[in-house]
């Protein structure tokens, strides 16, 4: 692996670094629509083997989403992180970090 190809590496992991430090809130679970009649949005997470819902309304569903969609970026920068950390320790080029 060339000086070049290092050096890319460890720019796109501080892009990255940088990219997670703006992200904001984070919310593992979903959105969904629940309810007889007149449905309401609720968010919902399993932690534990147990489902938990909190109660958004029309209002802030749009909030829920932007944390939501916020952790799929966090897991995919992670990825895309750890992809470029195995391949720098692989070749020692970080060891000393």
């Amino acid at each position: 692996m060339g000086t070049q190809s290092v050096s890319r590496m460890e720019k796109k992991v501080e892009v990255l670094r940088r990219e997670l430090s703006g992200l904001g809130p984070v919310m593992r679970g979903s959105i969904v629509k629940l309810g007889k009649g007149k449905k309401q949005y609720y968010f919902s997470l399993n932690k534990d083997k147990k489902t938990r819902l909190i109660y958004l309304g029309d209002a802030k569903v749009g909030a829920a989403k932007k944390y939501s969609e916020n952790y799929k970026k966090l897991l995919q920068i992670v990825e895309e992180m750890t992809i470029l950390n195995m391949e720098m320790l692989r070749t020692d080029v970080r060891l000393s970090r």
